[in-house]
């Protein structure tokens, strides 16, 4: 069948559910979501199932190992589980008034949040975010069109299926959700091009395919999620408490987009300092491009001097790039040049540093004194997240419901005319 009328027909679908999703009831969308809980602890095994095969299929066709690790769900589903139950305990954003005044003329001014619509979702390698994204979907009253990697293709038709399901069972158009099952890389193109039926594109991915989006589409675009992030060591920093922050930060799950990439370290600290995240983060396997005056201090087997472009590497594995810096003013510099504005931070006991720091640090998330991994819906008290967006319109950061509204002005009046 032709993938080109699929897809605008499934859109169609689509966009012809947002009213009845829009004037949903908060009780039916979290019961939807309740639903969703119960069905995936009954049915776990074919999830499991189809996950396995996935990953069978993935390692046949020589999946790099960082795709790999994010396409598992085994041992990761009931965290996923545990981000819905939150979503379900969140306020409900929709109908929501804020910013509410009166004119002078009597006339009553509110904004009322409303869903954003239909949402166009195009991801890689995490099954985790078919679920994720449809239960912030569901939550906000919105719709949405997915598209998924090839490599999760088995997984996503059985986790749809039973989203569908559980929506159908309390009343909720099962049109709503719906998946876009060709692997073929016309079917992006295609969706980029629905600008009459979905309101937002957003690309979950690597590098290459943000820029895709960026550059195909008809629709306004989200993009984020390519995180080449930073810490500062400052001199006044405690140098035990931040190697605690550092291996988190790098080992904890090094191929997710919060993970630290680049070290900068204050030059009155690293002749000690360096030798210290050196030798503890080679017990973790990482190895570490050095610039050169790290390189001087330490060279272990598993150093390397660094070549420019490192400064400009998301590794996703166990590499770490280290780099010593006369100060703040130059680590600050560093970060502005290479930064993706995903998660920087500084490592330090003086407030002032830290402060000047918050305030010249353009980035979505900036730390102090905190491991870069807490960038995460879940972390941040939203549940789960839609993506992580390092744009500034309209969204920045995590993603959650209120992220996926929009707003409408209410004006209330005894009929007053202009004049």
């Amino acid at each position: 069948m032709n993938a080109h009328i699929d897809i605008r027909k499934m859109a169609s679908e689509v966009k012809g559910a947002t009213f009845a999703m829009a004037k949903s009831s908060l009780k039916q969308r979290n019961a939807a979501l309740k639903t969703l809980i119960e069905n995936l602890h009954k049915d776990k095994e074919a999830i499991f199932q189809a996950n396995r095969c996935d990953i069978a299929n993935a390692k046949s066709n020589g999946l790099k190992t960082a795709l790999l690790e994010r396409l598992s769900l085994e041992g990761r589903l009931e965290d996923v589980i545990h981000d819905i139950e939150q979503v379900v305990g969140l306020p409900d954003p929709i109908g929501e008034l804020f910013d509410e005044q009166q004119l002078p003329n009597q006339l009553k001014l509110a904004k009322c949040r409303t869903p954003l619509g239909v949402l166009g979702v195009i991801y890689e390698s995490r099954p985790n975010v078919t679920l994720d994204i449809s239960a912030l979907t569901i939550k906000s009253g919105n719709c949405a069109v997915l598209r998924g990697g090839s490599e999760t293709l088995q997984t996503n038709r059985v986790l749809i299926e039973i989203i569908q399901r559980s929506m159908g069972s309390l009343g909720l158009p099962v049109e709503a959700i719906q998946l876009v099952t060709s692997t073929d890389r016309s079917a992006v193109q295609e969706l980029l091009q629905l600008h009459e039926y979905i309101d937002l594109i957003i690309p979950r991915g690597g590098a290459s395919l943000q820029q895709f989006c960026r550059d195909h589409s008809k629709i306004p675009v989200i993009t984020g999620g390519v995180g080449i992030c930073h810490l500062f060591v400052d001199e006044t920093a405690d140098l035990e408490r931040s190697l605690a922050v550092i291996l988190n930060a790098k080992i904890q799950r090094p191929t997710v987009c919060n993970a630290l990439d680049t070290l900068l370290v204050h030059a009155a600290i690293a002749p000690l300092f360096i030798p210290m995240v050196v030798k503890a983060l080679s017990k973790e396997r990482v190895t570490f491009r050095l610039d050169q005056k790290a390189w001087k201090l330490i060279q272990e087997p598993s150093c390397q001097l660094a070549e420019p472009k490192d400064w400009d590497m998301e590794w996703l594995s166990l590499v770490l790039g280290i780099k010593v810096v006369e100060g703040l003013s130059e680590a600050i510099e560093h970060i502005q040049h290479h930064s993706t504005r995903h998660s920087d931070g500084i490592l330090t006991n003086d407030h002032e540093s830290a402060d000047r720091f918050v305030r010249e640090i353009d980035s979505a998330a900036v730390y102090v004194n905190a491991s870069t991994r807490f960038t995460d819906g879940g972390q941040f008290g939203m549940g789960a997240e839609i993506a992580i967006s390092t744009q500034k319109l309209h969204a920045r950061g995590p993603m959650g419901l209120r992220e996926l509204t929009s707003y409408k002005w209410i004006i209330r009046g005894n009929y007053q005319v202009r004049t």
